[in-house]
């Protein structure tokens, strides 16, 4: 492989493994969210009751909002009011009655009539009104209505008088369509004389509302057309109706040339207009002679009744009671007027493949660009769809749903969504939990709102880290070796406030070691002034252990302690560093390593030879702007390492110091330090005096005096090495 193509892999090899751990991580989520979708997609295929009243009253409403347009159509009702009840009588009517209802419809040229109602018994009056009913349905193209039933009648056989001529095309049409076991006709006598015979039932939907009709039902072995087709059949000359059928089942049917949709059941959609008094004729005004011929010529006329005590009052998709017979007047109008609606049979298909299509891209996305994002997105698609269905319904009379496939979309989201809420939250608690003894509480509600602010794995990063140590612990350990719980107590009691200044600070607890303390800052989190924050912590943690120390003396007086003083040293360093989890796949732990944290380790063991409690090497003490008070100790070269170091002790915050003592003494140990490196012994050595008489906080001057006494004293016995720059090589840890 030729070097140039190394870049390209490792680019290549990083967004495999990053990809990789996207879908790990997203996986339980995503397969969740793809079970969701085909339970959604399986109860489409099922429809069960609730689903497909859903979808119809997706459909009433685009009725509501765009009822069918009614213009003038050749439809006209004879309605059996309740006024025509008030003056003729109750209903039946003598045959006679009706007869001369009729006749008025042949005088005023009407061209055809189809009956609403069912002449099942010879009247109950006089044979001979029989006789006139057939001799006036002889005069006119007329349909008498018939009603299927749902059981089997007690009659004898009848014979067909007139056999529908029916034509089918395709396939047997009779497994698809609405099965009934027989039907109630009407008296021979009438059915010989009319010119067909329909059925006139309407069977409503689940809720009661009547959405579809069917345009042909099945009754044993023979199909019956419904009165509307029939009527059409025989207004336009009595030719054949012929039934298209596919593999799905009814797809149309052909009336006086005119082809018409339905469904597969073979039911048409009824698109409903609004209520039109003018299409109502009331049979009462018909006898009286009320009503002109030029109101009838030419018409349907379909003859029903209105009065809500013969109980034929139905539900549609406008209003909560319609005549039946007026249901049947809408389906004529829709045929004549072609406005058919119509669900075409690949409609189920096409809302399973967009609900798919629209499920699995929310699965694939919303992990990818955020639910925010991907509620925008879906918002606009969910608009187009919506606008999409309504001008199907509008401009082609075509019926797709898509409010199942948004809303199954949505519970995908939703639960996308909550499981990323989940996974978040079970992130942040994991945060929390990692980092809760480590880090101050407002640190890690930082981390646990942001997690991408931890950078896991390793980064570079300029650093202050500190370390602290028990000095003499292992004599305090001697003294409690027989008191095992009472020295885990004293450490309790010592760690548990220093790692509180460190927290309270900003700091990162990396570890403890027995006595020590291991910690840094400016990770997980930023943190622009680190070397003062650490500089901050390590002066409180000496307050802190003074405070403990008075509280030992007090017990040690009490005759209840064993220790009454404890002392600390503490090292802090800046430096470049790498932090992250270090370890293995089993274990790890958030650390830093670098060479600054070995300087700092370094640095902690060195405050017994210099009598300081906090040493700081060169980058933190001049990243401190003056805010504390730090004093040079010397140039060292620290074991295992070749570069010299300056390093400082802290004193005390700038505030907290008096100037004019303070200055006398940092004078003095800067001309004493200045004269040393020169080899002017002498002058060396009065700055060292005139140091010695004055106190520093948190720096032994007799301790540091001493050391340079003896060092002074060691370099005159011996010639100095050649070059010596007044390093000191430190021998030891």
């Amino acid at each position: 492989m030729s070097t140039q193509a190394l870049p390209q892999v490792a680019v290549a090899g990083g967004f495999l493994r990053r990809l990789y751990r996207h879908l790990h991580v997203n996986g339980r989520s995503r397969s969740l969210a793809l079970a969701l979708l085909l339970s959604l997609l399986v109860l489409q295929v099922w429809d069960p009751a609730p689903l497909e009243i859903l979808r119809q009253r997706i459909f009433d409403l685009y009725q509501v909002a765009k009822p069918r347009q009614s213009l003038q159509q050749p439809v006209v009702i004879i309605d059996i009011d309740e006024e025509s009840l008030a003056e003729i009588g109750q209903w039946p009517w003598p045959r006679n009655e009706v007869a001369r209802l009729v006749d008025r419809l042949r005088d005023a040229g009407v061209a055809a009539v189809a009956f609403d109602v069912v002449f099942a018994e010879a009247d109950r009056g006089l044979p001979d009104n029989d006789a006139l009913l057939a001799q006036a349905l002889g005069g006119v193209r007329a349909v008498l209505g018939e009603s299927a039933y749902h059981r089997r009648l007690a009659v004898g056989p009848r014979a067909e008088p007139k056999p529908m001529q029916l034509a089918v095309i395709g396939g047997n049409p009779a497994p698809h369509l609405y099965r009934f076991p027989d039907v109630v006709r009407n008296i021979e006598l009438l059915e010989t004389a009319a010119a067909g015979r329909a059925v006139f039932n309407l069977v409503p939907a689940s809720d009661g509302v009547v959405r579809q009709v069917p345009a042909f039902v099945a009754v044993e072995e023979r199909i019956l057309p419904s009165l509307t087709v029939e009527l059409l059949r025989v207004a336009t000359g009595g030719n054949a109706i012929a039934i298209k059928t596919d593999a799905a089942g009814v797809r149309a049917f052909v009336v006086g040339g005119v082809e018409v949709p339905t469904d597969r059941n073979g039911r048409l959609w009824v698109y409903y207009s609004q209520p039109r008094p003018d299409l109502y004729v009331s049979a009462r005004d018909l006898l009286s002679g009320a009503v002109g011929p030029e109101r009838l010529a030419g018409k349907l006329a379909l003859i029903g009744t209105s009065a809500a005590g013969l109980h034929d009052i139905k539900a549609s998709p406008l209003r909560d009671a319609v005549p039946g017979v007026e249901i049947h007047a809408q389906v004529l109008e829709t045929i004549i007027s072609g406005q058919v609606l119509v669900r075409p049979h690949y409609a189920l298909g096409a809302e399973l493949l967009l609900l798919a299509v629209a499920g699995l891209l929310l699965i694939a996305l919303v992990p990818l660009i955020g639910a925010a994002f991907t509620l925008l997105l879906g918002g606009c698609v969910a608009i187009g769809l919506s606008l999409g269905s309504w001008l199907l319904f509008t401009h082609q009379g075509m019926l797709f749903d898509v409010a199942y496939p948004l809303a199954g979309s949505a519970a995908v989201f939703t639960l996308l969504v909550f499981a990323n809420y989940l996974r978040e939250e079970s992130r942040r608690q994991q945060v929390r939990s990692a980092f809760h003894h480590y880090l101050s509480p407002a640190l890690v509600d930082q981390l646990a709102s942001d997690p991408s602010r931890l950078v896991l794995g390793g980064e570079s990063r300029d650093m202050t880290i500190l370390f602290s140590d028990v000095r003499g612990f292992t004599a305090i350990s001697e003294r409690l070796q027989d008191r095992p719980q009472e020295l885990t107590r004293l450490m309790n009691r010592l760690l548990t406030p220093l790692s509180a200044e460190i927290l309270a600070s900003g700091g990162t607890i990396d570890k403890y070691m027995g006595d020590a303390i291991m910690a840094f800052w400016n990770a997980p989190l930023p943190d622009a002034r680190h070397a003062l924050h650490a500089c901050r912590a390590a002066l409180a943690m000496q307050d802190a252990l003074a405070r403990l120390n008075l509280e030992l003396a007090a017990e040690c007086e009490a005759g209840t302690g064993h220790v009454s003083h404890i002392e600390i040293g503490i090292g802090i360093n800046s430096g470049l560093c790498v932090v992250g989890n270090m370890g293995s796949e089993q274990r790890f732990d958030y650390s830093v390593l670098g060479d600054a944290v070995n300087l700092a380790s370094r640095l902690e063991g060195q405050c017994p030879t210099y009598g300081a409690k906090i040493i700081l090497g060169a980058a933190t003490a001049a990243a401190l702007e003056g805010s504390v008070v730090c004093v040079e100790l010397d140039i060292l070269r620290v074991k295992g390492k070749h570069e010299p170091q300056k390093i400082f002790a802290a004193l005390a915050p700038a505030a907290d110091v008096p100037d004019l003592q303070t200055g006398a003494a940092l004078a003095s140990i800067g001309a004493a330090l200045a004269a040393y490196r020169r080899q002017d012994w002498d002058a060396a050595l009065r700055a060292l005096t005139a140091a010695e008489g004055h106190r520093l906080p948190l720096l032994d001057l007799t301790v540091l005096v001493g050391l340079y006494r003896r060092r002074i004293e060691t370099l005159r016995a011996q010639p100095l090495p050649e070059g010596w720059d007044g390093v000191y090589v430190a021998t030891s840890k």
